[in-house]
């Protein structure tokens, strides 16, 4: 009889009210990529997908019904809420693994959080942790563990007690052949229940892709700790070969490309905007990216030939000063430039922005303000600098970090060292901002209304409608900033 693995992971939509807030769940990729391979190795696997339930407690029927002798709560590494380490999500996986170990099973852990703090999750239940990229590691610990040895210090990538002392193994090198890897195990996923959700909220279903692993650039604030600097690619062939099958068997009709670099290789869009026309294939999708290299070869053209909807780019900063402080090593006229030819070719941006970095002042601040009502991306996503171990600037502030090193959700904003200005300034600064943005969006609809000849759309409706609303939402957060500093 096959022996019985429980995979989970410990993304809880309900625990995150922003994420809650906008419906657009993902299911966990790297969770069923492992799930893939380990049914390859011949085990019955399983899934309990946390993305919609409301407690840990709720994994009980599962362990319960399936009986698994090993439970792997694998984080998925290619959502970048899951790097952020919320505490939420650690308590989690924490209550999961005691249920698991109580339940007989051996409980093996895989994330970013784990990664960094295998102790605290060898302390809540886990066996082993598995640092890193972890497909081959899973497969290695559980033949061990298979096989009756109770020698495992020669497998790479794991963290476990030997009897009061903590192992940690050597760092596994990771995978380059990426294509080896088994397609996801998309049949253990409940489709209907994200189609549902995303057709209610956005009227179209999108599901995540990843066509690659890593990124190697080394801004010192972003941690790397599963896939880390080393960047390697699924071929064109193969990601076409994937979007086919997602279209045709479950209905999505947008991608989310969950690489945190996306067309790194020279050539690469360029070959796959070819496949995808070639294919015949009518998709849209979003992708992550930098300034600086879509400024290369002509990427933009192909990406806009293939389908790309939207470009998601880290902006960060409108300073340069700040740029250089992070090591980001684009240039503000990158940023001007690149969104300019996006929107030439009816391609959405979107910025990434970071405020608080250490040494920002109010002029960098004004500078980030600027760029942005002078470009007006299509969306904007606004952070804090937030220090995670294994970076240079965790590194920096260490020594201020208290109890609290995590946020407890993504909408936490919390500045968790010594700057420029108090924490409770970037929340308003934040709030300030968006408010301010979405008037002038509001306003630059209404001005188009009376220019453009084609037919309005609700969506837009509704922007010039909010004017008012966020207007004054703009003007009274400003003046609530007015309470830590000058307005700016």
């Amino acid at each position: 009889m096959k022996k019985k693995i429980l995979f989970t992971h410990s993304y809880f939509l309900h625990f995150d009210r922003k994420q809650w807030k906008l419906q657009q769940p993902y299911p966990p990729l790297a969770t069923i990529y492992a799930a893939a391979v380990m049914r390859n190795e011949g085990f019955d696997v399983s899934l309990f997908d946390t993305m919609f339930a409301k407690s840990p407690d709720e994994i009980k029927s599962s362990l319960e019904k399936f009986s698994p002798e090993y439970v792997v709560i694998y984080d998925d590494g290619f959502n970048y809420l899951t790097k952020m380490c919320l505490t939420n999500m650690r308590e989690a996986a924490f209550q999961m693994s005691a249920l698991a170990k109580k339940n007989g099973s051996k409980v093996i852990v895989c994330s970013s959080d784990a990664t960094d703090h295998a102790e605290k999750y060898l302390q809540h239940g886990a066996d082993f942790i598995i640092r890193g990229e972890a497909e081959v590691t899973l497969k290695e610990i559980v033949a061990a563990l298979e096989s009756g040895e109770t020698n495992y210090e020669n497998i790479a990538g794991l963290s476990f007690y030997s009897g009061e002392k903590l192992v940690a193994t050597q760092t596994r090198d990771v995978l380059r052949q990426l294509d080896t890897l088994p397609s996801p195990a998309w049949d253990l996923i409940d489709m209907n229940e994200y189609r549902k959700r995303w057709k209610k909220n956005h009227g179209y279903f999108s599901l995540n892709i990843s066509t690659t692993r890593g990124c190697p650039f080394h801004c010192n604030w972003c941690a790397k700790p599963i896939y880390g600097n080393r960047y390697n690619v699924h071929s064109p062939r193969r990601v076409v070969d994937e979007l086919k099958m997602l279209m045709h068997e479950y209905g999505a009709e947008h991608f989310w490309m969950t690489d945190d670099i996306f067309g790194l290789k020279p050539g690469w869009i360029n070959e796959f905007s070819a496949l995808v026309e070639k294919e015949n294939l009518r998709l849209k999708f979003k992708i992550q990216s930098r300034v600086d290299l879509l400024l290369q070869e002509d990427n933009i053209a192909a990406l806009a030939k293939a389908g790309c909807e939207t470009a998601w780019v880290g902006a960060e900063s409108g300073s340069q000063k700040i740029l250089d402080a992070m090591d980001k090593r684009t240039k503000v006229e990158q940023i001007y430039k690149a969104t300019r030819l996006l929107k030439k070719h009816a391609i959405k941006t979107a910025f990434f922005l970071q405020f608080g970095y250490l040494g920002e002042t109010r002029k960098d601040i004004e500078a980030t303000l600027n760029m942005v009502m002078d470009l007006m991306p299509d969306d904007i996503g606004v952070s804090v600098s937030y220090p995670l171990p294994g970076t240079k600037f965790y590194e920096t502030v260490k020594h201020e970090l208290k109890e609290k090193t995590n946020w407890k959700d993504s909408d936490e904003l919390a500045m968790m060292f010594h700057n420029t200005f108090p924490s409770p300034f970037y929340k308003e600064l934040q709030r300030y901002l968006h408010k301010r943005y979405r008037a002038k969006q509001g306003v630059n609809e209404l001005k188009n209304l009376f220019i453009a000849s084609e037919k309005i759309s609700s969506q837009k409706l509704r922007k010039i409608a909010g004017i008012p609303f966020y207007l004054t939402g703009s003007i009274f957060r400003k003046s609530r900033l007015a309470k830590f500093q000058k307005p700016v």
